[in-house]
């Protein structure tokens, strides 16, 4: 049995034509190249951070995983806990283990935050042929959650990020990790817009998630938030591939010297 959890290769992929919201003149042949024969391979039990310059494919890597735009996957496979992961869609993904959360999380008006996270807990639980719990029983999940990201209940009855603060999406999202205890998570910068504070809090979060049963994907620009969360794997997407891999060292090597030569380095 293998040792990853996640195996990629030779993923490619691109936006079509009709797709596109740039201007695309007739001699560019219509298609926005995304990714260039990725490969990558994620430990299981481990917290693995992707790093890269914006329009790199990050968060597009992440979106094909979890199964939206799978229409621009152009070839390569994946395999998730081996299996074919783009064969499945993506509830079936979600059911299995797999969870984004969003760099841009959606307001979801009239949808009562408690009623959402029960009911996204509940599918998954009644997927797996275990009982579904009650709103008392679920409540003290919850809380238990709440408490180590420094939320209060007021934003279970709250509509879903209607109204929220950047930071509060952000920790919305953590939060729904948290209940739903996946086995693949990935957290597209969900560094971005938290000020210090809530950076720290989401970062015992995600600490708080770390098992040998869990793999945890960090998305982000920067090494600021694996201050709080020390990632065991570091990876450079630069043009649409992973162009190097490392430990810590390579992100505090960004922080000083940039993008500039990975940039150079996909070019090739």
């Amino acid at each position: 049995m293998s040792n990853y959890i996640l195996e990629i290769k030779n993923l490619t992929a691109e936006i079509p034509p009709e797709k596109r919201v740039d201007t695309v003149k007739p001699d560019q042949g219509g298609g926005k190249k995304i990714l260039r024969g990725l490969d990558l391979k994620l430990a299981a039990g481990k917290v693995h951070a992707i790093m890269g310059p914006n329009g790199s494919g990050k968060s597009s890597l992440a979106y094909y995983l979890a199964g939206r735009n799978n229409d621009e996957i152009t070839g390569g496979s994946v395999l998730y806990d081996g299996q074919d992961l783009l064969a499945m869609e993506p509830d079936a993904r979600a059911q299995m283990g797999i969870f984004l959360a969003f760099q841009y999380p959606v307001e979801i008006p009239g949808v009562n935050s408690m009623v959402f996270l029960r009911a996204a807990f509940n599918a998954g639980r009644k997927a797996r042929g275990e009982p579904i719990l009650d709103a008392g029983q679920f409540l003290k999940i919850v809380r238990a959650q709440l408490k180590i990201l420094g939320m209060g209940e007021e934003m279970l009855s709250r509509a879903v990020n209607v109204g929220f603060s950047g930071g509060e999406k952000k920790r919305h999202e953590i939060l729904q990790m948290m209940v739903l205890q996946p086995k693949l998570a990935i957290l597209d910068e969900i560094d971005s817009g938290l000020d210090i504070d809530a950076l720290r809090q989401v970062g015992a979060a995600v600490n708080a998630m770390r098992s040998a049963g869990r793999t945890l994907v960090l998305i982000t620009h920067y090494q600021r938030l694996l201050s709080f969360v020390e990632p065991d794997h570091v990876h450079i997407l630069a043009g649409g591939r992973i162009v190097e891999s490392g430990d810590r060292s390579l992100a505090l090597a960004l922080e000083q010297h940039g993008y500039a030569k990975y940039i150079e380095a996909a070019k090739v």
